[in-house]
């Protein structure tokens, strides 16, 4: 049947990499849950953590911190196992509903924090981490089954840009019913009960939830499931955990034979870590500095904005002289944010600092992303992308401890965010030693073996 789209728009599409409808709803689970990312993530939850919940605790931050890390290890640990699994049996798109399911729930239920539940605040973040992050793993699983390896580029870096669009246009009008709550017949004014000046923000939460189920929708309609590779009869009809286990071993054992797109693993660990540290850390140098709370919100959502053009730019660079090579030019970029940050002084300082990653971070990202996704046979997508999530939750650990290291010592962020520096290079210097093309080709080779049965897939 021929298209009904017009051929101008085809040609858009294309170009943007959402050009037929399985793309598009892919791309539409990036914008769902960047809500979470980034008013419960980035900035409207952590300050209601700090301010609300744990009012009259003395350790509110580092509660935050704990909880931020004890989300992000449980799905660490389940994340290769469940990916296992789902290359395993036919459960990819089951095992993602699962985990967004768990992160809607808790994430509607923080409607119900009020002033000193800390704990309450806790095991919902948590929560809600594990739900995010994990359906991450198998969301990101279904790339390489969607899209052809000359569109990966191009359809993660559109989705990218799609997360932007998506979780500022909510973060703006979360915003707006917080600063202005009477613009929206909320309570205002002064002698409001507790509830009552929380209600707001609580309300930013139960929207953050109602965005992410409604915007999913798309994806489980139309990204099909992908096939199970053909098994061999050792696990026929044997127990999937168990197999699982059995597999998770091997693929520990066949790294050696995915060299390329190990290597890649190591050096988005490394680099990674500096874009997270710099994510993480950047408003809590800004307050050390006295940058008005105002001017980091807006150099927030400032981010979501710059970063979608920039999105496509770099899918479309991509296309013209490679993802790796796009990596690179994003990794110069963080350096010269580094050493910006380094000499930051005031308000006008921080939103170009968010300038700068607004313009890399989408952009570095998806590509490592999609780069990754065309070293890897697809009949093991799930736990390669399994290990692709240990990784990336990894990443979030390293830097911010070194950073907190350098400040020990110096008594200042300054010599911190110089540090970071170090985290671009040596990723930088892993990621040139990156064989794409070997990587892609021994990808290939295995999955035209799995399909003509001359081996067994896994």
């Amino acid at each position: 049947m021929p298209s009904t789209v017009p051929a101008e728009r085809r040609g858009m599409l294309n170009a943007l990499g959402l050009h037929r409808p399985e793309l598009r709803a892919w791309a539409m689970y990036d914008w769902a849950n960047s809500a979470f990312i980034c008013t419960i993530t980035n900035a409207v939850f952590p300050i209601y953590f700090v301010s609300v919940a744990a009012k009259g605790h003395p350790n509110a931050t580092e509660t935050y911190a704990w909880a931020t890390t004890v989300g992000l290890a449980i799905v660490a640990v389940m994340a290769p196992i469940l990916g296992t699994m789902a290359d395993y049996v036919a459960i990819k798109k089951r095992l993602l509903a699962t985990f967004m399911g768990v992160g809607v729930a808790a994430t509607a239920l923080m409607f119900l924090i009020m002033q000193g539940n800390l704990l309450l605040a806790s095991v919902l973040f948590i929560l809600a981490n594990v739900g995010a992050n994990g359906s991450f793993v198998f969301y990101e699983s279904l790339l390489p089954h969607i899209a052809e390896r000359d569109e990966m580029d191009r359809v993660s870096t559109a989705a990218y840009a799609m997360g932007y669009i998506g979780g500022g246009l909510l973060l703006v009008i979360n915003l707006m019913w917080i600063q202005k709550p009477e613009w929206f017949g909320l309570p205002s004014g002064p002698g409001l009960t507790p509830a009552q000046a929380t209600l707001p923000a609580r309300l930013s939460f139960l929207s953050v939830a109602v965005w992410w189920l409604l915007f999913s929708i798309p994806l489980f309609r139309r990204v099909p499931e992908p096939p199970v590779a053909r098994e061999s009869d050792e696990h026929a009809g044997a127990n999937p955990v168990r197999v699982a286990f059995t597999r998770l071993a091997e693929t520990f054992r066949a790294l050696r034979g995915y060299k390329q797109a190990f290597l890649m693993l190591l050096a988005f660990l490394i680099y990674n870590d500096g874009i997270g540290t710099i994510i993480r850390m950047a408003t809590v140098f800004g307050t050390e500095l006295g940058i008005p709370t105002g001017t980091m919100i807006t150099a927030i959502v400032l981010v979501q904005f710059v970063g979608v053009p920039c999105a496509f730019l770099f899918g479309a660079l991509a296309g013209k002289i490679g993802a790796k090579r796009s990596v690179f030019i994003a990794l110069g970029v963080y350096v010269l944010i580094a050493i910006l940050g380094y000499r930051m002084q005031t308000g006008r300082d921080f939103l170009l600092l968010a300038v700068g990653v607004g313009l890399v971070q989408g952009g570095a990202q998806a590509l490592s992303r999609s780069l990754f996704a065309s070293m890897i046979p697809r009949h093991r997508s799930g736990e390669f992308f399994g290990f692709f999530g240990v990784f990336e939750k990894f990443a979030g650990i390293f830097g911010p401890a070194i950073f907190a290291i350098v400040v020990s010592y110096t008594g200042t962020s300054r010599e911190a965010i110089l540090s970071i520096i170090a985290f671009f290079v040596i990723g930088g210097f892993l990621l040139s030693r990156v064989d794409v093309e070997e990587g892609q080709r021994v990808a290939r080779a295995e999955e035209a073996a799995v399909e003509g049965g001359v081996i067994a897939p896994g």
